[in-house]
């Protein structure tokens, strides 16, 4: 009887964990700033950051799986300072009237140790150009939200691509790098 009991225990613990289910987190635009560095000329790195943004998150931490969905509005693109934000919402670098003023990352999370994604694989839409994007994530956690009692998760991504293959190219011919430092800080609430 006893062990009848321990294996009814066991049997009922594994299939509540193979039946976990993956849970969706809504990104916290309060929370969320992918910030940039950009050469300019050789001289000095220009950084800015996209002010506005969403997208989802579903993580199932015990099969290891996951992914994103995220989308930039280009049109709050801040470098500090209104006229180059001006210029790089125009015709010259992003050209949001022709092209929408969203950029899109969609990825699946990966290389998880101990319930946490290390990697997320994934694919960067801008300027009507898809191309694959990595984005290493140097520290992950999620806790209790202590207002809202529900669980936020956080991360701190980084990643490098280059703006020439989006066509992105304004001031290559004046010797500018086209590569790109990516620093996102990243907060997400468990979905109601």
């Amino acid at each position: 009887m006893k062990n009848s009991l321990l294996f009814t225990l066991m049997l009922a613990s594994a299939s509540a964990s193979a039946f976990a289910a993956p849970v969706t987190y809504d990104i916290d635009p309060t929370h969320t700033f992918p910030s940039f560095e950009a050469d300019h000329m050789g001289i000095s790195v220009w950084r800015g950051k996209i002010n506005k943004n969403s997208g989802k998150v579903v993580l199932d931490r015990e099969a290891g799986s996951g992914h994103v969905d995220i989308d930039i509005d280009l049109a709050s693109i801040d470098f500090g300072n209104d006229a180059l934000n001006e210029w790089a919402r125009g015709k010259d670098f992003f050209d949001v009237a022709r092209f929408g003023g969203t950029a899109h990352y969609r990825g699946k999370l990966t290389g998880f140790n101990a319930g946490a994604p290390t990697e997320v694989l994934g694919e960067l839409t801008l300027h009507g150009v898809t191309k694959p994007v990595a984005l290493k994530l140097n520290k992950f956690k999620c806790i209790p939200h202590p207002m809202l009692k529900r669980e936020l998760c956080g991360a701190d991504a980084a990643a490098t691509f280059n703006r020439a293959d989006f066509g992105l190219t304004a001031g290559k011919d004046y010797g500018f790098s086209m590569d790109v430092a990516l620093r996102i800080q990243v907060e997400a609430v468990a979905a109601k």
